[in-house]
């Protein structure tokens, strides 16, 4: 088997390094100089350099050492955090991902990053030290310490490939050091293992470094090794220098191994392309396992039930083992709006907070892929349209800041993720009244606050009364509708004047699989989304007629409108006297399908449809069943339209879905 490209890893592992930076930089403010976050932010660029000067990116760490150098400052209390510390930050990091996107010509941004580079530089130089307890603002960067620090590393380090002598190097690069090894430890010779760390080390360091500068030296060989680091009694006074030559090296070696190390242990990266065959492979098993369990059926041989059902047992088990490892959490997919949040509401002079929930709710990686530029699409126009000015916002009585609000939470078979905001609403007068301008309602159209809403999805729909670089072009809900749609979901809008707006997008878990209602008509076979279905009914002929041709059923008081399947698809052939009506939840209301026979649940396995059946817009895919035969999956919300159009226009054609010619046996 082919070994991972160890530059491929590394490019990974900084692009993780990259989220991680931004949504720290993201989360601090100017009381934050001395927390963890810049420890976090100091230790993910130590990370990226000495990985990419181990990787030959030398451009990237010549520059990443500026920006550690202003962090190494900030945590060290010698300048303070500020909101345009944050900006050359999220600037850096910007940097450096243009320069990992393009490794071979990163010299072409050397301008870009100089100017990065002068401005933390100045930044620097300008800052008001903070003062030392006890003495004078820059004491604290000349006075020089004792240090005691007791090292007894990971027994499998060298396995990882780190050198602890590399280690030892660059804490003498840091000062001068007093060396003593312990080599209580150290078994018989015929019991030594030749890749395994029996020593562990004192050292008396005399450096002006700090405690987290010295605790940097051991970053990435944390896990699995004990180290102590306490200020010994003992002289301060002027350090004297030392090389640093070693420190990149240490780095780099180091860098190695945590890749190497536990973390790598227990997770595996895998091409998404190597986990969707693996999808497919299983998706195929299941169905050639209904298809054995249909054989063993008509055989009816006891010898062969019981090894049958096994294998059911077994693929039902591995199929919902294979699926559960496309399911990622939702959270690293809000992390990314942070950002959108914090530069959206800078362009537009706007103070807005966003808050995050219910990060752990997982979802398939397919529906997450698809869900970016959606939610991109809503969040922007809570910012543009939904959330005011502060001056606005204290006018009426709210706090300056703002707040959109993005959740996540499970209902059953579905994710459902919301995006609200405290903002001042949907103007329902404004909305018709564009919409009658537009032709799209009549003036005297009687409409719901509910169906005013849904106006806002129709292609080159905007209420903005000039076009800006963030919205106003009339596109971005009309996307969003469609790629809810195309993933086999629904929107909802809900408003209250002044006090903000909620999006609400229910989303399947997964598009791999489905549990659906398998319907027949005639010979053929249709699956019904079951997370869509909300009962069935039966209707009988009589009642057919009694109604003179509306498409009307009375259930427990209520008048359902349906739609005759069997019409609709041209099936020919006289209908069962007593048909089944399965009624579908649609945009708020209820819709019925008359079919033949409700045949009963079956978990179906989405397949894409062929180039035969492209043009069939009513199906979103299809599923071999036990039989050999193929049972399209119908798209309700599709079929709803489809259905409404062919009424406008009687002379329209049945939609043709004949599936004789797609059994396999």
């Amino acid at each position: 088997m082919m070994q991972p490209n160890p530059v491929d890893t590394f490019m990974q592992e900084a692009e993780d390094l990259l989220e991680q930076i931004e949504e720290t930089a993201l989360g601090l403010d100017e009381d934050a100089a001395s927390s963890e976050a810049v420890n976090q932010l100091f230790r993910a660029f130590h990370t990226i350099k000495g990985s990419g000067s181990m990787f030959g990116f030398d451009e990237l760490a010549g520059f990443t050492h500026h920006v550690e150098t202003v962090l190494d400052a900030v945590r060290n209390g010698l300048m303070p955090w500020s909101p345009d510390l944050t900006e050359l930050i999220l600037a850096a990091r910007d940097h450096i991902k243009a320069m990992l996107g393009d490794p071979q010509n990163a010299g072409s941004l050397r301008g870009a990053g100089n100017r990065i580079i002068s401005a933390l530089e100045a930044m620097h130089e300008e800052a008001p030290a903070a003062p030392a307890a006890g003495g004078h603002p820059q004491e604290a960067a000349h006075a020089a310490t004792n240090w005691r620090i007791r090292f007894r590393p990971n027994p499998e380090m060298m396995i990882h490939g780190t050198n602890p002598a590399w280690l030892l190097d660059e804490l003498r690069a840091l000062g001068p050091a007093t060396i003593t090894a312990n080599i209580g430890q150290v078994p018989a010779l015929d019991e030594i293992q030749p890749d395994r760390c029996y020593f562990e080390w004192e050292i008396l360091l005399h450096s002006d470094a700090g405690r987290d500068a010295i605790r940097d030296v051991f970053i990435f060989v944390e896990d699995g090794s004990q180290i102590q680091i306490e200020e010994a009694p003992g002289t301060r006074g002027p350090a004297a220098p030392a090389p640093r030559a070693a420190r990149g090296r240490a780095a780099a070696g180091a860098a190695e191994s945590a890749r190497k190390g536990s973390a790598a242990d227990s997770t595996v990266r895998v091409p998404a392309e190597k986990l969707d065959r693996l999808v497919n492979l299983v998706g195929e098993l299941v169905m050639n396992q209904s298809r054995l369990m249909q054989a063993a059926l008509r055989v009816d041989s006891p010898e062969l039930a019981a090894p049958v059902e096994e294998i059911e047992r077994l693929v039902a088990e591995l199929r919902d083992s294979v699926l559960g490892i496309r399911m990622m959490p939702i959270g690293r997919t809000f992390s990314r709006f942070k950002r959108l949040v914090h530069d959206l509401s800078a362009e537009l002079g706007k103070e807005i907070d966003l808050v995050t929930e219910g990060a752990e709710t997982e979802l398939d990686k397919t529906v997450l892929d698809q869900l970016g530029d959606p939610l991109v699409h809503l969040i922007r126009n809570s910012i543009d349209h939904g959330i005011e000015t502060a001056a606005d916002r204290e006018q009426r009585g709210k706090p300056r800041r703002g707040t959109i609000r993005l959740s996540a939470v499970h209902t059953g078979s579905n994710v459902v993720v919301s995006i609200a905001d405290d903002g001042r609403g949907l103007d329902t007068a404004a909305i018709r009244a564009h919409a009658i301008e537009k032709q799209l309602i009549a003036p005297d159209a009687v409409l719901s606050d509910k169906q005013i809403y849904n106006l806002i999805f129709l292609p080159g729909f905007s209420t903005a009364k000039q076009v800006t670089s963030v919205s106003g072009r009339g596109v971005g809900m009309d996307v969003v509708h469609r790629q809810i749609e195309a993933l086999r979901g629904s929107v909802a809008v809900a408003s209250v004047p002044d006090q903000g707006a909620t999006i609400s997008l229910t989303l399947p878990l997964t598009l791999a699989i489905i549990d659906g209602l398998l319907v027949e008509i005639a010979k053929d076979h249709f699956i019904l989304p079951m997370s869509l279905v909300a009962e069935n009914v039966e209707l009988h002929g009589a009642e057919r007629r009694r109604n003179n041709g509306r498409n009307l059923i009375a259930v427990r008081g209520e008048l359902v409108p349906y739609i005759d399947l069997r019409e609709l698809f041209g099936v020919t052939g006289p209908a069962p006297d007593i048909e089944k009506v399965v009624i579908v939840r649609h945009d708020g209301a209820r819709v019925g399908m008359v079919v033949d026979r409700v045949v009963g649940t079956h978990q179906t396995v989405i397949q894409s449809l062929g180039r035969f059946y492209r043009d069939v817009e009513v199906a979103s895919g299809a599923t071999i069943m036990g039989d050999g035969c193929v049972a399209l999956i119908l798209d309700t919300a599709r079929l709803i339209n489809f259905a409404d159009r062919r009424a406008a226009s009687p002379g329209g054609s049945a939609v043709a879905v004949n599936q004789e010619s797609l059994c396999l046996n």
